[in-house]
C-alpha cells in the first residue's frame, strides 16, 4: 500500500514539464475557471451563511451571560463546516463538470506516451460528462457515509488524532478516483473501474493526497490542482493498465 501511495505522489514530479512540453494549458482553461467559480461560490456562502447559522445555534443558550461569546463561537464552528462540506462538495461538482475537458487531455498524454495506435474506447462529450457525473455521486455518496461517523469519532480524546488523518485519507482516495476515472473512462465500463481503482486504491491515495495539499494553498492551489493532478493520475494510470513502467 505504501509503495503505491508513493508511486501516485512521485507521478506529480514531471507532471508540470509535460503540460508544457505537449501544449495542453489551452484544455485547462474551462476547468480552472468552472474550478474558481465553485470554490468562490463555497467560500462566500460560509461567510453568508455562518452568520446566520450561528445566531440559530445560539438561540439555545437560555442564559445572558456568556450568550454572546456562544454565538460568535457558534458562527466560527458553522463557517468551518460549511467550509468542511464545500470541500467534499468542490472535489466532486469540479471533476464531474470537468470530465468532458479533462478526458480529451488524458487520452492526449495517453497518445503520447503510447503512440497513436493503440486501442481504446472512444466516447462522446455527453458520455464522458454523464460518466463523470455517474462516478462523482458515487463517490460522494460513499465519501460521506464514511465522513459522518469519522467526524462522530474525532470528538472523542485521542481518537480525535487518528481520525482526522483517517478523513484527510478518505477525502484524498476519492480524489483521486476521480482523477483517475477520466483515463479509465477509455479502457474499461463503470463496473470495472470501480474494481480497477479498488484494486490501485494506493495510487489514488498518493494522486489525492498531492490534492489536497494543492488546496491548500491561497489562489494558486486552485488553479493548478486540476492540470497537476489529472496529468499525474493519467501517466500512473496508464502504467498500472499496461502492468509495467513507461519507457521515458
Amino acid at each position: 500500500m505504501v509503495h503505491n501511495i508513493l508511486k501516485g505522489i512521485k507521478a506529480y514530479v514531471n507532471a508540470l514539464g509535460l503540460i508544457s512540453q505537449l501544449k495542453l494549458w489551452k484544455y485547462f482553461i474551462i476547468p480552472i475557471l468552472i474550478s474558481v467559480f465553485i470554490a468562490i461560490t463555497i467560500i462566500v456562502l460560509a461567510f453568508e451563511l455562518s452568520d446566520d447559522i450561528g445566531h440559530y445555534v445560539a438561540n439555545f443558550w437560555k442564559w445572558e451571560f456568556g450568550k454572546q461569546t456562544f454565538e460568535v463561537i457558534s458562527s466560527f464552528l458553522s463557517g468551518l463546516l460549511i467550509v468542511a462540506i464545500g470541500l467534499i462538495l468542490y472535489k466532486h461538482i469540479v471533476m464531474a463538470l470537468s470530465a468532458p475537458f479533462m478526458s480529451p487531455v488524458s487520452e492526449k498524454i495517453e497518445d503520447y506516451l503510447r503512440g497513436e495506435n493503440h486501442q481504446h474506447r472512444t466516447t462522446s462529450f455527453a458520455e464522458q460528462l454523464i460518466r463523470g457525473v455517474r462516478i462523482n455521486v458515487r463517490n460522494l455518496t460513499k465519501e460521506l457515509m464514511l465522513t459522518i461517523p469519522i467526524l462522530l469519532l474525532s470528538v472523542i480524546p485521542v481518537i480525535g488524532v487518528f481520525s482526522s488523518v483517517l478523513l484527510f485519507l478518505v477525502q484524498a482516495y476519492y480524489a483521486g478516483f476521480g482523477n483517475m476515472d477520466y483515463t479509465l473512462e477509455r479502457h474499461f465500463k463503470y463496473k470495472e473501474s470501480v474494481n480497477f481503482v479498488k484494486k490501485h486504491r494506493g495510487v489514488a491515495i498518493g494522486n489525492g493526497i498531492i490534492f489536497m495539499l494543492l488546496l491548500l494553498i491561497p489562489v494558486v492551489g486552485i488553479i493548478l490542482v486540476l492540470p497537476l493532478s489529472v496529468t499525474a493520475a493519467t501517466t500512473q494510470t496508464i502504467k498500472e493498465i499496461q502492468g509495467k513502467e513507461l519507457p521515458k
